[in-house]
């Protein structure tokens, strides 16, 4: 698996032209593989809502059993994700020569994800077994203002916007870091997702921080993801994204009662819920 040896139909661009251009002109081309990533994304928001139905106990919200949460943390990261990398994924399709090559793509960026997850799931472990009574009223809150707080800063942070050019110039992403092959396709899924991770953990962590059984609050976070990812104005987007974590932030440490859609926690420890062991309702 070397590096990409020949030239393609998008190679003959200027190198230079790494902006979202080239991934426009990719969806236009590949519209039918896009509808495709769009129509999967559907189905996991309608089988993640359905798994979820009942479940949002607000922020920090149990993640029950190791497997039934992986399970359900892969089809919503399908669901919140495909729409704003089905771009980039187009602009692979249009420079490989691989048959099946934009599955192995999306297989190796929804690895990341996972690990991801996972690692997300240890984290919420940890916190559990550290701090097992925590309440809303008291540290529960400031928790969930702050963690929203954060999220708005990194924001306004260059690690930020180094992961953020990264999403929105897919062409120079994928030239510096090209490999032939269903391998080479699944790796360079997988360093997309890296990016993409490096971009997006604060709004996921605002995300558990809301309630991640939420599915209110998933479309939020998706959509905030999105505006980022593919409008062409980059600077406003992000703005705008931190200005409304930073509201929220505020609002949860003043007022959380007022925010539509926020599930307030009863007045009782924020110790992990049980969760259903089956997928099935």
């Amino acid at each position: 698996m070397g590096r990409l040896t020949g030239p393609t139909q998008v190679d003959a661009a200027h190198p230079a032209d790494t902006g979202l251009r080239p991934a426009y002109a990719a969806v236009r081309a590949h519209v039918v593989l896009v509808a495709v990533l769009v129509a999967l994304a559907a189905v996991g928001w309608w089988w993640t809502v359905q798994q979820m139905s009942g479940m949002d106990q607000g922020p920090w919200t149990g993640l029950g059993t190791f497997g039934w949460f992986v399970t359900v943390w892969v089809v919503m990261m399908a669901a919140m994700m495909f729409p704003s990398v089905a771009p980039t994924v187009a602009l692979y399709s249009r420079m490989s020569r691989t048959p099946w090559g934009p599955a192995a793509f999306v297989a190796g960026y929804l690895v990341t994800w996972t690990v991801a997850g996972v690692a997300a799931f240890g984290v919420g472990l940890l916190a559990a077994r550290v701090a097992p009574d925590v309440q809303w009223d008291g540290t529960g809150r400031i928790l969930t203002g702050a963690t929203l707080l954060l999220a708005a800063a990194y924001e306004l942070t260059p690690l930020k916007r180094v992961c953020l050019n990264k999403c929105r110039s897919p062409l120079g992403l994928l030239l510096g870091s090209w490999r032939d092959g269903w391998t080479g396709a699944l790796r360079m899924g997988m360093r997309n997702g890296a990016w993409c991770v490096g971009c997006c953990w604060a709004l996921m962590a605002s995300l558990f921080a809301l309630g991640v059984m939420s599915p209110v609050w998933m479309a939020v976070i998706a959509g905030l993801i999105a505006v980022e990812k593919v409008l062409p104005w980059r600077r406003s987007a992000t703005y705008g994204t931190a200005l409304v974590l930073l509201a929220l932030g505020l609002l949860v440490l003043v007022a959380p009662q007022v925010i539509p859609g926020l599930t307030v926690p009863v007045p009782t420890p924020m110790t992990p819920s049980p969760m259903p062991m089956s997928l099935s309702q």
